[in-house]
Protein backbone atom coordinates (compact mmCIF):
# COMPACT_ATOMS: atom_id res chain seq x y z
CA UNK A 1 0.00 0.00 0.00
CA UNK A 2 1.37 3.44 -0.90
CA UNK A 3 1.92 6.20 1.65
CA UNK A 4 -0.60 8.30 -0.28
CA UNK A 5 -3.31 5.76 0.57
CA UNK A 6 -2.29 4.90 4.12
CA UNK A 7 -2.10 8.55 5.16
CA UNK A 8 -5.86 8.89 4.64
CA UNK A 9 -6.75 6.67 7.62
CA UNK A 10 -6.41 9.46 10.19
CA UNK A 11 -8.13 12.01 7.99
CA UNK A 12 -11.11 9.72 7.42
CA UNK A 13 -11.56 9.35 11.19
CA UNK A 14 -11.37 13.09 11.83
CA UNK A 15 -14.21 14.40 9.72
CA UNK A 16 -13.55 13.00 6.27
CA UNK A 17 -14.47 14.66 3.00
CA UNK A 18 -17.30 16.72 1.61
CA UNK A 19 -17.06 14.56 -1.50
CA UNK A 20 -15.18 11.51 -2.69
CA UNK A 21 -14.93 11.18 -6.46
CA UNK A 22 -14.40 7.62 -7.65
CA UNK A 23 -12.64 7.66 -11.01
CA UNK A 24 -9.96 10.05 -12.24
CA UNK A 25 -10.86 10.49 -15.90
CA UNK A 26 -12.22 13.64 -17.51
CA UNK A 27 -15.56 13.46 -15.66
CA UNK A 28 -14.10 12.71 -12.25
CA UNK A 29 -11.27 15.23 -12.42
CA UNK A 30 -13.53 18.02 -13.67
CA UNK A 31 -15.99 17.31 -10.86
CA UNK A 32 -13.15 17.42 -8.35
CA UNK A 33 -11.79 20.65 -9.86
CA UNK A 34 -15.12 22.46 -9.51
CA UNK A 35 -15.65 21.16 -5.96
CA UNK A 36 -12.13 22.02 -4.84
CA UNK A 37 -12.51 25.53 -6.22
CA UNK A 38 -15.73 25.73 -4.19
CA UNK A 39 -13.50 25.11 -1.14
CA UNK A 40 -14.86 21.66 -0.51
CA UNK A 41 -12.70 18.89 0.92
CA UNK A 42 -12.37 16.46 -1.96
CA UNK A 43 -10.60 13.18 -2.64
CA UNK A 44 -10.26 11.53 -6.03
CA UNK A 45 -9.72 7.76 -5.95
CA UNK A 46 -8.52 6.33 -9.25
CA UNK A 47 -7.62 2.77 -10.24
CA UNK A 48 -5.67 3.84 -13.32
CA UNK A 49 -7.75 2.13 -16.02
CA UNK A 50 -8.73 4.86 -18.52
CA UNK A 51 -10.91 3.72 -21.40
CA UNK A 52 -8.84 5.61 -23.97
CA UNK A 53 -5.47 4.20 -22.88
CA UNK A 54 -4.86 2.48 -26.26
CA UNK A 55 -5.28 5.76 -28.17
CA UNK A 56 -2.20 7.83 -28.96
CA UNK A 57 -4.12 11.10 -29.28
CA UNK A 58 -7.44 12.56 -28.21
CA UNK A 59 -9.59 14.46 -30.66
CA UNK A 60 -12.52 16.85 -30.68
CA UNK A 61 -11.63 18.53 -27.38
CA UNK A 62 -11.22 22.27 -27.91
CA UNK A 63 -7.64 23.42 -27.15
CA UNK A 64 -6.54 19.81 -26.49
CA UNK A 65 -6.99 18.30 -29.96
CA UNK A 66 -4.12 15.91 -30.69
CA UNK A 67 -2.96 15.69 -27.09
CA UNK A 68 -1.79 12.43 -25.54
CA UNK A 69 -4.72 11.23 -23.34
CA UNK A 70 -2.31 10.39 -20.53
CA UNK A 71 -0.90 13.92 -20.68
CA UNK A 72 -4.41 15.37 -20.33
CA UNK A 73 -4.98 13.35 -17.17
CA UNK A 74 -1.58 14.35 -15.79
CA UNK A 75 -2.35 18.05 -16.31
CA UNK A 76 -5.80 17.58 -14.81
CA UNK A 77 -4.43 15.84 -11.72
CA UNK A 78 -1.93 18.64 -11.23
CA UNK A 79 -4.65 21.27 -11.48
CA UNK A 80 -6.93 19.44 -9.04
CA UNK A 81 -4.11 18.90 -6.55
CA UNK A 82 -3.23 22.59 -6.80
CA UNK A 83 -6.57 23.43 -5.18
CA UNK A 84 -5.93 21.06 -2.28
CA UNK A 85 -7.80 17.96 -3.38
CA UNK A 86 -6.30 14.60 -2.42
CA UNK A 87 -5.41 12.17 -5.22
CA UNK A 88 -5.42 8.55 -4.15
CA UNK A 89 -4.19 5.81 -6.49
CA UNK A 90 -6.32 2.88 -5.41
CA UNK A 91 -9.41 0.87 -6.27
CA UNK A 92 -12.66 1.33 -4.41
CA UNK A 93 -14.02 -2.00 -3.22
CA UNK A 94 -17.47 -0.77 -2.19
CA UNK A 95 -19.37 2.23 -0.86
CA UNK A 96 -21.54 1.90 2.22
CA UNK A 97 -24.18 4.35 3.49
CA UNK A 98 -23.73 5.24 7.16
CA UNK A 99 -25.99 6.88 9.75
CA UNK A 100 -29.74 7.19 9.65
CA UNK A 101 -29.82 10.08 7.17
CA UNK A 102 -31.42 12.54 9.58
CA UNK A 103 -28.35 14.77 9.40
CA UNK A 104 -27.93 14.29 5.66
CA UNK A 105 -26.46 11.37 3.74
CA UNK A 106 -22.98 10.04 4.52
CA UNK A 107 -20.91 7.22 3.12
CA UNK A 108 -17.91 5.07 3.92
CA UNK A 109 -15.80 4.55 0.82
CA UNK A 110 -13.85 1.32 1.30
CA UNK A 111 -10.55 1.15 -0.58
CA UNK A 112 -9.34 -2.28 -1.65
CA UNK A 113 -6.76 -3.41 0.91
CA UNK A 114 -6.69 0.02 2.49
CA UNK A 115 -8.46 2.60 4.63
CA UNK A 116 -12.06 3.74 4.69
CA UNK A 117 -12.84 7.30 3.60
CA UNK A 118 -15.85 9.07 5.11
CA UNK A 119 -17.72 11.30 2.64
CA UNK A 120 -20.82 13.43 2.78
CA UNK A 121 -21.38 12.90 -0.95
CA UNK A 122 -20.04 10.53 -3.63
CA UNK A 123 -19.48 11.00 -7.36
CA UNK A 124 -19.02 7.77 -9.31
CA UNK A 125 -17.13 8.41 -12.55
CA UNK A 126 -15.72 4.95 -13.19
CA UNK A 127 -16.45 4.90 -16.92
CA UNK A 128 -16.93 1.81 -19.04
CA UNK A 129 -14.97 -0.80 -20.94
CA UNK A 130 -15.48 -1.70 -24.57
CA UNK A 131 -16.64 -5.26 -25.16
CA UNK A 132 -15.00 -6.24 -28.46
CA UNK A 133 -15.96 -8.99 -30.91
CA UNK A 134 -13.88 -12.14 -30.55
CA UNK A 135 -12.02 -11.98 -33.86
CA UNK A 136 -8.31 -12.82 -34.12
CA UNK A 137 -6.16 -9.74 -34.51
CA UNK A 138 -8.84 -7.27 -33.46
CA UNK A 139 -8.10 -6.54 -29.80
CA UNK A 140 -4.42 -5.85 -30.42
CA UNK A 141 -5.23 -3.10 -32.92
CA UNK A 142 -7.97 -1.45 -30.83
CA UNK A 143 -7.56 2.32 -30.76
CA UNK A 144 -4.91 2.19 -33.49
CA UNK A 145 -6.40 1.04 -36.80
CA UNK A 146 -9.41 -0.78 -35.35
CA UNK A 147 -11.68 2.09 -34.43
CA UNK A 148 -15.13 2.90 -33.13
CA UNK A 149 -15.98 6.60 -33.26
CA UNK A 150 -15.50 8.37 -36.61
CA UNK A 151 -15.74 11.73 -34.84
CA UNK A 152 -12.69 10.71 -32.81
CA UNK A 153 -10.65 9.01 -35.54
CA UNK A 154 -12.32 9.50 -38.92
CA UNK A 155 -10.28 12.53 -39.98
CA UNK A 156 -7.01 10.71 -39.34
CA UNK A 157 -7.97 7.88 -41.74
CA UNK A 158 -9.80 10.04 -44.29
CA UNK A 159 -9.73 8.99 -47.95
CA UNK A 160 -8.11 5.65 -47.12
CA UNK A 161 -9.55 2.16 -47.79
CA UNK A 162 -11.82 1.60 -44.80
CA UNK A 163 -14.10 -1.15 -43.58
CA UNK A 164 -16.92 -1.63 -41.10
CA UNK A 165 -17.36 -5.02 -39.45
CA UNK A 166 -20.93 -6.32 -39.32
CA UNK A 167 -20.74 -7.59 -35.77
CA UNK A 168 -23.57 -5.46 -34.38
CA UNK A 169 -26.97 -4.23 -35.63
CA UNK A 170 -25.58 -0.68 -35.43
CA UNK A 171 -22.99 -1.50 -38.11
CA UNK A 172 -25.21 -0.29 -40.97
CA UNK A 173 -25.69 3.10 -39.38
CA UNK A 174 -21.98 3.21 -38.57
CA UNK A 175 -21.08 2.48 -42.19
CA UNK A 176 -23.39 5.22 -43.47
CA UNK A 177 -21.66 7.61 -41.09
CA UNK A 178 -18.07 6.52 -41.83
CA UNK A 179 -18.78 7.02 -45.55
CA UNK A 180 -18.48 10.75 -44.87
CA UNK A 181 -14.72 10.33 -44.35
CA UNK A 182 -13.89 8.01 -47.26
CA UNK A 183 -15.39 7.00 -50.59
CA UNK A 184 -13.52 3.68 -50.44
CA UNK A 185 -15.63 1.92 -47.82
CA UNK A 186 -16.91 -1.62 -47.52
CA UNK A 187 -19.24 -3.24 -45.01
CA UNK A 188 -18.15 -6.75 -44.10
CA UNK A 189 -21.52 -8.37 -43.53
CA UNK A 190 -20.05 -11.20 -41.40
CA UNK A 191 -23.09 -12.53 -39.48
CA UNK A 192 -25.23 -9.41 -39.81
CA UNK A 193 -28.67 -9.76 -41.41
CA UNK A 194 -29.33 -6.96 -43.89
CA UNK A 195 -32.79 -5.91 -44.98
CA UNK A 196 -33.57 -4.75 -48.50
CA UNK A 197 -33.80 -1.25 -47.11
CA UNK A 198 -30.35 -1.55 -45.53
CA UNK A 199 -28.85 -2.66 -48.81
CA UNK A 200 -30.56 0.15 -50.70
CA UNK A 201 -29.26 2.81 -48.33
CA UNK A 202 -25.72 1.40 -48.42
CA UNK A 203 -25.76 1.22 -52.22
CA UNK A 204 -27.09 4.76 -52.49
CA UNK A 205 -24.11 6.00 -50.46
CA UNK A 206 -21.62 3.93 -52.44
CA UNK A 207 -20.86 1.48 -49.63
CA UNK A 208 -19.98 -1.95 -51.01
CA UNK A 209 -21.18 -5.00 -49.06
CA UNK A 210 -18.70 -7.88 -48.79
CA UNK A 211 -20.45 -11.19 -48.14
CA UNK A 212 -19.00 -13.98 -46.02
CA UNK A 213 -17.91 -14.35 -42.41
CA UNK A 214 -14.78 -12.62 -41.21
CA UNK A 215 -12.03 -15.00 -40.10
CA UNK A 216 -9.37 -12.57 -38.83
CA UNK A 217 -7.67 -9.25 -39.30
CA UNK A 218 -4.42 -9.40 -41.21
CA UNK A 219 -1.60 -7.49 -39.51
CA UNK A 220 1.98 -7.13 -40.74
CA UNK A 221 4.80 -4.80 -39.73
CA UNK A 222 2.61 -3.42 -36.95
CA UNK A 223 -0.07 -2.25 -39.37
CA UNK A 224 -3.49 -3.51 -40.36
CA UNK A 225 -3.26 -4.81 -43.92
CA UNK A 226 -6.69 -6.27 -44.54
CA UNK A 227 -9.59 -8.45 -43.49
CA UNK A 228 -9.44 -12.17 -44.20
CA UNK A 229 -12.72 -14.00 -44.80
CA UNK A 230 -13.54 -17.59 -43.97
CA UNK A 231 -13.38 -18.57 -47.66
CA UNK A 232 -9.74 -17.43 -47.86
CA UNK A 233 -10.24 -14.07 -49.56
CA UNK A 234 -8.44 -11.07 -48.11
CA UNK A 235 -9.81 -7.58 -48.69
CA UNK A 236 -7.09 -4.93 -48.23
CA UNK A 237 -8.06 -2.23 -45.73
CA UNK A 238 -6.07 0.46 -43.92
CA UNK A 239 -8.47 0.69 -40.97
CA UNK A 240 -11.73 -0.87 -39.88
CA UNK A 241 -14.50 0.38 -37.66
CA UNK A 242 -16.38 -1.84 -35.24
CA UNK A 243 -19.28 -1.17 -32.89
CA UNK A 244 -18.24 -2.40 -29.42
CA UNK A 245 -20.58 -3.42 -26.64
CA UNK A 246 -20.34 -0.78 -23.89
CA UNK A 247 -19.97 -2.38 -20.45
CA UNK A 248 -20.33 0.22 -17.68
CA UNK A 249 -18.19 -0.11 -14.58
CA UNK A 250 -21.23 0.40 -12.39
CA UNK A 251 -20.86 -2.17 -9.60
CA UNK A 252 -20.46 0.56 -6.98
CA UNK A 253 -23.71 2.21 -8.04
CA UNK A 254 -25.80 -0.91 -7.99
CA UNK A 255 -24.13 -2.01 -4.76
CA UNK A 256 -25.77 1.14 -3.39
CA UNK A 257 -29.08 0.07 -5.00
CA UNK A 258 -29.26 3.00 -7.40
CA UNK A 259 -32.17 2.78 -9.81
CA UNK A 260 -31.78 1.66 -13.41
CA UNK A 261 -33.27 3.06 -16.60
CA UNK A 262 -35.09 1.03 -19.24
CA UNK A 263 -31.79 0.00 -20.85
CA UNK A 264 -30.32 -1.20 -17.56
CA UNK A 265 -27.95 1.74 -17.08
CA UNK A 266 -27.93 3.83 -13.93
CA UNK A 267 -30.85 6.27 -13.93
CA UNK A 268 -29.76 9.90 -13.47
CA UNK A 269 -31.24 13.34 -13.83
CA UNK A 270 -29.68 16.14 -15.89
CA UNK A 271 -26.98 16.70 -13.28
CA UNK A 272 -26.08 13.05 -12.79
CA UNK A 273 -28.02 12.69 -9.55
CA UNK A 274 -29.02 9.07 -8.94
CA UNK A 275 -32.02 7.72 -7.05
CA UNK A 276 -29.87 7.38 -3.90
CA UNK A 277 -29.59 10.71 -2.04
CA UNK A 278 -26.01 11.93 -2.00
CA UNK A 279 -24.79 9.86 -4.95
CA UNK A 280 -24.02 11.21 -8.43
CA UNK A 281 -22.84 9.40 -11.57
CA UNK A 282 -20.97 11.22 -14.34
CA UNK A 283 -19.35 10.36 -17.65
CA UNK A 284 -19.40 7.02 -19.45
CA UNK A 285 -20.64 5.09 -16.42
CA UNK A 286 -23.97 6.83 -17.01
CA UNK A 287 -23.75 7.79 -20.70
CA UNK A 288 -22.04 5.45 -23.19
CA UNK A 289 -22.09 8.18 -25.86
CA UNK A 290 -20.13 10.73 -23.84
CA UNK A 291 -16.82 11.77 -25.38
CA UNK A 292 -14.06 13.35 -23.29
CA UNK A 293 -15.38 16.88 -23.63
CA UNK A 294 -18.92 15.72 -22.86
CA UNK A 295 -17.77 13.71 -19.86
CA UNK A 296 -15.85 16.68 -18.50
CA UNK A 297 -19.00 18.80 -18.77
CA UNK A 298 -21.03 16.11 -17.02
CA UNK A 299 -18.49 16.11 -14.18
CA UNK A 300 -18.84 19.87 -13.81
CA UNK A 301 -22.66 19.65 -13.84
CA UNK A 302 -22.57 16.99 -11.12
CA UNK A 303 -20.22 19.12 -9.02
CA UNK A 304 -22.45 22.20 -9.28
CA UNK A 305 -25.52 20.23 -8.17
CA UNK A 306 -23.62 18.43 -5.43
CA UNK A 307 -22.26 21.66 -4.00
CA UNK A 308 -25.74 23.24 -3.94
CA UNK A 309 -26.94 20.12 -2.14
CA UNK A 310 -24.20 20.58 0.46
CA UNK A 311 -25.01 24.27 0.83
CA UNK A 312 -28.64 23.41 1.61
CA UNK A 313 -27.49 20.89 4.19
CA UNK A 314 -25.02 23.38 5.70
CA UNK A 315 -27.80 25.94 6.06
CA UNK A 316 -30.06 23.42 7.81
CA UNK A 317 -27.27 22.47 10.19
CA UNK A 318 -26.56 26.13 10.95
CA UNK A 319 -30.24 26.79 11.64
CA UNK A 320 -30.40 23.79 13.96
CA UNK A 321 -27.30 24.95 15.82
CA UNK A 322 -28.76 28.46 16.21
CA UNK A 323 -32.03 27.09 17.58
CA UNK A 324 -30.32 24.78 20.06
Amino acid sequence: MSDNVSDKRTEARTGGYDAVVVGGGAAGLNAALVLARARRRVAVVDAGQPRNAPAAQLRGFLSRDGMDPAALLAVGREEVAGYGADLIDARVDHVEPVGDGTDGPAFDVHLAGGPVLRARRVVVATGLRDGLPDLPGLAGRWGRDVLHCPYCHGYEVRDRPLGVLGTDPNAVRQALLVRQWSADLVLFRHTLELSDGDRARLAARGVRVVEGEVKRLVVADDRLRGVELADGRTVPRAAVFVFPRPVPRDALLFGLECGRDAQGWVAVDGTGRTSVPGVWAAGNVADPRAQLVTAAGAGAAAAFALNHDLVDEDVERALAATAA
